[in-house]
């Protein structure tokens, strides 16, 4: 029964913490009125790790890591789909990334290129894109044993993730959530984007069970 409580209680905190890491436009309503499309775009990593490697290999990891980001939450958005949960339909990420190399942006050089321009180049109505800084390699998963040494020395944390939504017409932000990666974020990829965005469910703008009037919950 304690373990439960203990349990409960975490998940209660950590969904606190979401609600004070997400931020939601005064405009989302208006500015995401007509939205039926979203694209998912590889996400910018930086990889600070211990271990000595060369800058070619660094870079090839740091792709790796923002392309399994892009996969985790299409296969978020795609088991709560099935479950009606979206008012958006959200395009396949094979098609994205062939779109992507058809017109010449690769991971490489992706961050030139403006929100406008992607979502005309992917036909899009919004850009589903972020961050990730880490010092280990997430996607091929990672300890998860609580120690409190391991907190105190401060090897639990592994980086930082930031999710954002922008729109399409006028390359606004719409939507950003931001959290802190840790031992209690999951043992690789697939586990961390499906807590974080559990505890953001309630504030995630497309989830056709929240209220229109969001500024009052």
């Amino acid at each position: 029964m304690k373990n439960i409580l203990v349990t409960i209680f975490t998940f209660i905190c950590l969904g606190l913490s979401a609600q004070k890491n997400i931020y939601e436009s005064d405009k989302f309503d208006e500015l995401s009125n007509n939205h039926n499309n979203l694209a998912i775009i590889p996400f910018l990593t930086n990889l600070e790790l211990k271990d000595e490697i060369s800058s070619v290999e660094l870079k090839d990891l740091e792709k790796k890591e923002g392309y399994a980001v892009q996969d985790a939450l299409e296969t978020y958005f795609s088991q709560r789909k099935r479950k009606k949960k979206f008012s958006v339909e959200f395009q396949n990420i094979k098609n994205t990334n062939a779109i992507l190399i058809q017109n010449g942006i690769s991971y490489d050089n992706i961050d030139i290129y403006s929100v406008k321009e992607l979502a005309e180049i992917l036909e899009v109505d919004g850009i589903i894109s972020g961050t990730l800084d880490l010092n280990v390699l997430l996607s091929k998963g990672v300890p998860t044993e609580f120690s409190l040494l391991d907190y105190i020395n401060g090897d639990a944390n592994y980086g930082r993730i930031g999710v954002k939504i922008s729109d399409g017409i006028t390359g606004k932000l719409l939507w950003k959530y931001e959290k802190q990666i840790n031992k209690k974020s999951g043992k690789n990829t697939t586990d961390l984007i499906d807590l974080m965005m559990k505890l953001a469910s309630r504030k995630f703008p497309y989830d056709r069970e929240r209220p229109r009037d969001r500024k009052k919950n």
